[in-house]
């Protein structure tokens, strides 16, 4: 039985499996740069002609990036000829979109009572060359002619141009949606009277703030894990989750009614320092400190604010504000617990050991069985997975392998004192607050 931190052998391969995740943590980190924005389409009827005017970020288009479920661009394959796309002026991205465009039309809805109408690309607005780290949102403008005595139109594009967000406009009770994965829209009335109810719209924005946190929100995954890793105990992290859970629900609050506009390039880098602190407090501080939930609070405005900027990606509808709100709101707590639950079952055992129970072997089997499983699945179902994933899969599965392969440490140097906060906790942190320590940098100087 090995009762001594002196054993290097095992320490250096704690050592190295620590800091494999915190590598595994910046490689994910570095595709925040191209981030994958929803299109949206203001779909109006007038004089006998439908006219969908839709925003969105021509370049992934013309690249032919598959944008289901894809969180940045870097991931894809096209990478390459999106970032050259970024560059190009005005007028060449609009003859380049306008020569992608038969191509596009073709993944394109647009139905009246169920018939197909033959579409036009009546204009194409692009913006001038920015900052060419910032998506560049442009416009493009279909139109198509309207048979007489229609009544409902239906409208969506084909999965690989990504989310849609659809609004209705010129009626009275317009039709709002969020189209993804290839959705149609529901058949929407040209009069009017589409318009969702409170319900129905509290429903529809729960699995928006969900996914917004997994699997889109990788800065405030790893903030709550740093919460997690506080502590193995309940008591400590349900102060820390109360503390951030009501300070980002009020500045989302506020920021969403228009009250606090605050700039992405303060908000950001400070979130990204929020990290750093829970992260490094995690590996000096052994339990809850007195101060930390007001701070933890504080930190919770800072994420409100960046929550709230996703909403402003697409807005909130005006006749259910308070609905949409609220369960976006919810979306991102169930996104916070989930996250917590999976880290939670992930290391139980581990904690269990540590805190005396004698389950050694079953928990050594466990963990072996675990990370072997882990990478079986991971080569096994490579090709499956990259296809699905958009992105390695290793990705994924690597910083799974690196916890489980932790946890069997330290069910193994069980003997020492505070083993798995040692050799896994501890571990954890200091990947967390590596890219935290990246992000910051990246955001203020980079």
């Amino acid at each position: 039985m090995i009762n001594s931190f002196g054993n290097k052998p095992m320490v250096s391969l704690a050592a190295v499996m620590s800091t494999a995740l915190a590598l595994w943590i910046t490689m994910a980190s570095l595709a925040q740069a191209h981030e994958v924005l929803p299109a949206i389409g203001d779909l109006s009827v007038e004089d006998g002609t439908v006219t969908l005017s839709i925003s969105a970020n021509l370049e992934s288009f013309v690249a032919d990036i598959d944008l289901d479920g894809l969180e940045d661009t870097e991931a894809a394959p096209e990478a390459a000829a999106y970032d050259n796309l970024r560059a190009l002026s005005p007028d060449d991205l609009a003859a380049q979109f306008t020569a992608f465009w038969p191509q596009m039309a073709g993944g394109i809805t647009l139905q009246a009572d169920g018939v197909d109408l033959p579409l036009t690309l009546a204009s194409v607005t692009v913006p001038a060359v920015g900052d060419v780290e910032v998506v560049r949102a442009s416009t493009f403008v279909i139109t198509a002619p309207l048979p007489d005595g229609a009544e409902t139109l239906t409208v969506g594009w084909a999965p690989r141009f990504g989310v849609l967000v659809l609004r209705q406009m010129g009626v009275d009770a317009p039709y709002d949606g969020y189209l993804a994965g290839g959705a149609l829209s529901d058949p929407i009335k040209i009069a009017g009277g589409n318009q969702a109810s409170g319900w129905q719209t509290f429903v529809d924005y729960i699995p928006v703030g969900f996914d917004h946190i997994v699997p889109k929100g990788l800065d405030h995954i790893l903030f709550v894990l740093g919460l997690f890793f506080l502590a193995a105990r309940m008591r400590p992290l349900i102060w820390q989750v109360s503390a951030f859970t009501l300070a980002h629900t009020i500045t989302l609050a506020l920021a969403a009614l228009g009250y606090v506009n605050v700039s992405g390039a303060i908000v950001e880098p400070l979130i990204a320092a929020s990290i750093v602190y829970v992260a490094v407090e995690n590996i000096f501080a052994k339990g809850l400190n007195p101060w930390r939930p007001l701070i933890i609070f504080g930190f919770g405005l800072l994420h409100g604010l960046g929550f709230a900027s996703v909403l402003a990606e697409f807005g909130l509808p005006d006749y259910a504000f308070v609905p949409a709100l609220i369960g976006f709101n919810i979306g991102v707590e169930v996104g916070q617990l989930f996250v917590i639950a999976v880290m939670f079952l992930c290391v139980v055992q581990a904690i269990r050991v540590d805190r005396g129970r004698n389950e050694v072997m079953q928990a050594t089997v466990l963990y072996a069985v675990l990370l072997l499983a882990t990478v079986a699945m991971c080569f096994l179902s490579w090709p499956q997975l990259t296809q699905t994933l958009e992105m390695s899969p290793l990705v994924f599965f690597v910083p799974l392998a690196a916890v489980f392969a932790l946890c069997l440490l330290s069910v193994r140097l069980r003997d020492q004192l505070h083993a798995y906060r040692r050799i896994v906790a501890v571990p954890a942190s200091v990947a967390i607050a590596i890219v935290g320590a990246y992000w910051f940098v990246e955001r203020v100087f980079l």
